[in-house]
């Protein structure tokens, strides 16, 4: 046998040593390595976000108007200032014409109660009649009311109106020496009991919402959040920002008034099979599908997702309940492909 000969059948020796190791390398190859976790039936609540800011409820405002015209003698108050119950907020004194009418009231309360006087006598002396009598009483009693509302309204001299509770104040509409006109709004008050979270929602989910529903609210900024309800939801869109209003409790002292949250709104819970979010994939089509581990060979299942979370989601779909699901590597998996397990 010549050298050429023996050079060859090394050869061939080697070629058939490693053909083995090829095949097995080609095999691992053409399995994927895979991630998987259990698949589980559950349900996960319907949440719906929504901002707002405190404000005081309509039982838990006052606003204090001018009772006649009057000059603004003095302002004790900002916005913003926290006032006890009694503490004065604004001071006014009559205007002239106030002055003017107080003074006239005054002197026809004088004037009919000496003309009853009078006419008492008269009567008693059988010198008037029981219509006359019964005229000046009246009189008298209508002059009395006119001064007593006159000086009920401040019209007798400088009246200081005073908070009726304690209160947060929200807007102040008086200016010193201003005059104002009767009815005119000059303090505006916000019981801290009293505030709601007023937020607004776009109509496609408020519908879901309604009086009672559970809420989480934090304040923006913050990390701790309080448990509270839903008050109101509204039946119309405002027309300023195109969402539906909803009112919100809050306990006392969580929000100042004006301060803006985030309502997480409870609405319900889906049920169905709770996955990874990161299990949910998309197909060239735009149809969601995760995959299962079956028989240890990729197996590609269409869903619907019935509720996006943030880690989890609900979906529906026929899924295999004893299968695993593919989390790590399923991108990479066809139907029927092979997986090997980390």
């Amino acid at each position: 046998m010549t050298r050429l000969a023996w050079i060859l059948i090394a050869v061939a020796g080697v070629c058939s040593a490693y053909a083995p190791a090829r095949a097995a390398d080609g095999a691992a190859a053409a399995s994927v390595l895979v991630q998987t976790t259990a698949v589980r039936k559950g349900s996960l609540p319907r949440i719906v976000i929504a901002y707002g800011a405190a404000q005081a409820a309509p039982s838990a405002r006052d606003s204090l108007m001018a009772p006649v015209a009057a000059i603004v003698a003095d302002v004790y108050v900002r916005t913003g200032q926290s006032v006890a119950k009694g503490a004065p907020l604004v001071a006014l004194a009559p205007t002239p014409q106030t002055g003017a009418a107080y003074a006239a009231a005054a002197s026809a309360a004088k004037l009919s109660r000496d003309a009853l006087t009078r006419t008492r006598q008269l009567r008693a002396e059988s010198l008037a009649t029981e219509l006359q009598l019964a005229a000046a009483e009246k009189a008298d009693s209508d002059a009395r009311a006119a001064l007593a509302a006159l000086r009920a309204q401040g019209a007798a001299g400088t009246t200081v109106l005073r908070a009726p509770a304690a209160a947060v104040v929200t807007a102040v509409g008086a200016n010193r020496r201003a005059i104002v006109a009767e009815g005119t709004p000059l303090v505006d008050l916000a019981r801290p009991g009293g505030l709601v979270l007023l937020a607004g929602v776009v109509p496609a989910e408020a519908a879901t919402i309604k009086p009672g529903d559970q809420v989480a609210v934090t304040p923006i900024g913050a990390h701790a959040s309080y448990p509270a309800k839903v008050l109101l939801r509204g039946a119309a869109v405002d027309p300023g920002n195109g969402l539906v209003p909803i009112e919100v409790s809050l306990p006392a002292g969580a929000l100042l008034p004006g301060e803006s949250a985030q309502a997480a709104i409870t609405t319900g819970r889906v049920t169905g099979f709770v996955v990874p979010h990161v299990a949910v994939l998309v197909n060239d089509q735009g149809g969601t599908y995760v995959v299962q581990a079956i028989a240890g060979a990729a197996k590609l299942v269409p869903v619907r997702v019935l509720l996006p979370g943030g880690e989890s989601d609900v979906v529906d779909g026929a899924l295999d309940a004893a299968a695993r699901l593919v989390l790590a590597g399923a991108y990479q998996l066809q139907d029927g492909m092979k997986v090997r397990f980390r």
